[in-house]
């Protein structure tokens, strides 16, 4: 009869098997905290949101996650870090390897944010900002800082690139990161405050519209380029 493989029984075996699932585990752990936290955060709002509840999804106990995260506003840091601000480096040393022309640029910033944060459920977090800013104060200061500043940051030096180039024409920076921002704030808003209204009445492809507001921010409205009317001559002025 041939023989059947022998199993090692060995307790010591058994228990090096335990601690490495243990460890991995435990290593696993954060990731999935964080990712419930951002379910919960971008379903009920950060007040809404309870530890317990997070704990919960995340399939471990209330003292677990504080043992991570010592508080809620630490856990919320924590998920704002990961999904977005933490990502700023990466994308600015893309932004410094690119060598294509500036219109080229930006078309690929805007695809790129709608791909990593817009589609993604950490676009949520915006919408929860505008929603809860003025009742937590610190939390907004945190968004600030460490997502807002960023992200505007990011975008003015791809407008000052195109204008030190010759490729745009000269402008107030300041506003135009203004510009920029305003068609991904409004696909945000839709997305998570308007699009259960909109039903199929509405339907707004988001890589088509950022395509078609680019070319707007390229190429303006007119066909071709007309002197500034009084309004904004005045404007320039002041």
């Amino acid at each position: 009869m041939p023989s059947l493989p022998i199993t090692s029984t060995h307790p010591a075996s058994h228990a090096a098997v335990v601690q490495i699932k243990r460890e991995r585990r435990k290593e696993a752990r954060p990731g999935e905290l964080l990712a419930a936290a951002l379910d919960l955060f971008v379903e009920k709002g950060y007040a809404g949101t309870r530890s317990e509840e997070v704990a919960r999804r995340a399939g471990v106990s209330k003292g677990t996650l504080f043992l991570y995260f010592p508080s809620k506003e630490e856990l919320f840091k924590a998920v704002v870090r990961d999904s977005i601000a933490g990502h700023f480096p990466e994308w600015n040393a893309e932004l410094e390897a690119f060598t294509g022309s500036t219109a080229e640029m930006l078309r690929q910033f805007m695809t790129l944010w709608w791909a990593r944060v817009g589609a993604t459920k950490a676009s949520g977090i915006t919408k929860l900002m505008m929603s809860e800013a003025n009742n937590f104060p610190e939390l907004a200061a945190f968004y600030q800082q460490e997502v807002m500043a960023p992200g505007q940051a990011l975008i003015r030096r791809i407008l000052q690139r195109g204008v030190d180039r010759g490729e745009f024409r000269p402008m107030n920076i300041q506003y135009g990161v203004y510009t920029v921002l305003a068609p991904m704030i409004f696909l945000l808003t839709r997305k998570h405050a308007m699009g259960c209204c909109a039903g199929g009445l509405d339907e707004l492809v988001p890589e088509l519209y950022l395509a078609t507001q680019v070319e707007t921010l390229l190429h303006g409205l007119c066909c071709t380029p007309t002197r500034a009317t009084p309004s904004l001559k005045k404007a320039k002025s002041t």
